[in-house]
């Protein structure tokens, strides 16, 4: 009899009252066996709902930030004992509805991290609300992310993706950036330990209560991230020694 994985979504929030409900509504029925929010010092309802629903809560003190919200979020997953941690975010810019998708992938042992993926093509990205400068940076952004790493993605810069336990217990995530640049550093790290990613197309949802970060923070975010690639680069080739990228055991 085959063994069944506990599957865990989790919920990175902050001021995400409005639309909590859509977002857990869109989630299908039977694909995750719990889900955990956890709430970045919101301050609006977000953690009465949370707990109205039945959600599993955590609620951050102070602010700790993107990343320091997804360091919470999946050492409470794994402390749970979550096998696949599908992180969906509570402000509906993401389809909840392919969860099962991305967790299939991992479960039937195809994928070790699989990603949804905004850019199918220019005009459903620019159609779905993205801003052009920002559909541009992440192009530009992603094919030197590939480039680099020897990856094929559709997109590094999505909020959308689930992760094996596996990977989860052998990378150095804990000692990534609490800001934005999170997201890349884990991709990278999992890129260099050999892990597969894969990614599956998901709409892009841009309106008023879908977070998004600012012009000027994209900037800070986008040199951030050539620097976290030239770091790469110089501790692949031996150069320079790139701690969050060594294994965490041995």
């Amino acid at each position: 009899m085959e063994e069944k994985l506990k599957i865990i979504a989790v919920l990175p929030a902050y001021n995400a009252e409005k639309t909590l409900e859509r977002t857990l509504n869109d989630i299908p029925k039977g694909s995750v066996d719990e889900v955990i929010l956890v709430d970045d010092a919101s301050r609006d309802r977000t953690v009465e709902l949370a707990k109205r629903f039945g959600l599993h809560v955590v609620r951050h003190d102070r602010n700790k930030g993107y990343g320091g919200n997804q360091k919470t979020c999946y050492g409470e997953a794994l402390k749970r004992g979550a096998d696949i941690v599908v992180m969906i975010h509570p402000d509906y810019q993401y389809d909840p509805r392919l969860t099962p998708y991305l967790v299939g992938l991992i479960r039937d042992g195809v994928c070790d991290v699989v990603l949804g993926s905004r850019i199918r093509t220019r005009r459903e990205a620019l159609d779905g609300g993205m801003p052009p400068y920002k559909y541009f940076a992440n192009r530009f952004l992603t094919i030197l992310e590939n480039l680099v790493t020897g990856q094929n993605l559709g997109e590094w810069h999505t909020g959308m993706r689930a992760y094996s336990r596996k990977v989860l217990e052998q990378i150095r995530w804990e000692e990534n950036s609490d800001d934005f640049v999170f997201d890349q550093q884990i991709l990278i790290q999992v890129a260099f330990s050999g892990f597969r990613i894969g990614d599956i197309p998901v709409p892009a949802r841009y309106f008023a209560e879908a977070s998004s970060i600012n012009f000027r923070r994209s900037v800070v975010y986008g040199l951030s991230i050539l620097w976290l690639l030239l770091r790469f680069q110089l501790h692949r080739i031996k150069i320079s020694r790139y701690s969050i990228l060594l294994p965490k055991h041995g």
